[in-house]
């Protein structure tokens, strides 16, 4: 294992220490407006507005991660059960909360979505609401892992992308890009939140290879044939796999496990 690897996975090893899938206790307000979720720091743009039917939030720095958390999707519940549903809701991370006082700031359609039937009005009232999260599966039926070719991109200079619909719970860490059928590897750097990219771009069609959190180490995700010979910055391209994997946590089952709302 040459050391790009083996320096890839001890960042992993590291990053996984923490029991994500505990439940927390925490606080969420919620935006008017989706537009500031959708035009936030993960760089997804009106394609977030899409995602889990525009259930986005805004995390705190210790979820958003300096954006290896973006996409990632958590069950969210307010506490008051006059109100409040048990299951809450599933949001996906799509920005960064600046903010000190709130665990998450919610789309209004997800602050929304954690009443009880008829109670939406008065969830809404709450503005800042007492809750608990914790991380769970992102599930996009019959959508495989895409990629979206940057409008900054430029042939073949420069390639800036980003990955959507990534399912599973796990955490895009590293990123490599070559030619389809060539061994010769290249590696994207993430440039801000969820996108990646590179000065050095392969010539013709390209395949990636992704390391993810889908064990107490690193899986490599392989997408054989991705971006034809004639790719187009703007577009999004089906890479032809889906991420399904749940991160193993390195926490004693009794501390957190899987835990159920109750």
């Amino acid at each position: 294992m040459g050391f790009y690897s083996t320096f890839f996975l001890l960042f992993i090893i590291s990053s996984v220490s923490a029991c994500d899938r505990c439940i927390h206790p925490g606080k969420a307000a919620f935006f008017s407006s989706s537009a500031p979720l959708s035009s936030g720091a993960c760089g997804y743009g009106p394609l977030a507005l899409g995602f889990y039917g525009g259930r986005l939030g805004a995390g705190a720095s210790s979820l958003y991660r300096n954006g290896v958390g973006c996409g990632g999707c958590f069950q969210i519940r307010c506490k008051n059960p006059s109100i409040c549903s048990k299951k809450g809701t599933t949001v996906v991370l799509t920005d960064l909360n600046k903010s000190n006082e709130t665990d998450f700031v919610l789309s209004d359609r997800a602050f929304r979505a954690m009443a009880l039937n008829g109670k939406e009005q008065d969830v809404m009232k709450l503005g800042v609401a007492d809750v608990e999260y914790k991380r769970v599966m992102c599930v996009y039926k019959n959508q495989n892992l895409s990629v979206r070719v940057e409008d900054s991109s430029q042939k073949p200079h420069y390639l800036a992308v980003k990955f959507l619909f990534q399912g599973g719970q796990t955490d895009i860490v590293a990123a490599d890009v070559a030619q389809v059928g060539s061994s010769n590897w290249n590696y994207l750097s993430r440039n801000y939140g969820a996108v990646w990219d590179t000065s050095r771009v392969p010539a013709g069609p390209l395949m990636f290879r992704l390391v993810v959190t889908g064990g107490y180490d690193g899986k490599w995700i392989w997408a054989p044939k991705v971006l034809p010979a004639d790719w187009k910055a703007g577009a999004i391209y089906d890479a032809g796999v889906q991420i399904s994997d749940i991160a193993k946590e390195g926490c004693p089952p009794e501390t957190c496990g899987d835990q159920e709302w109750k």
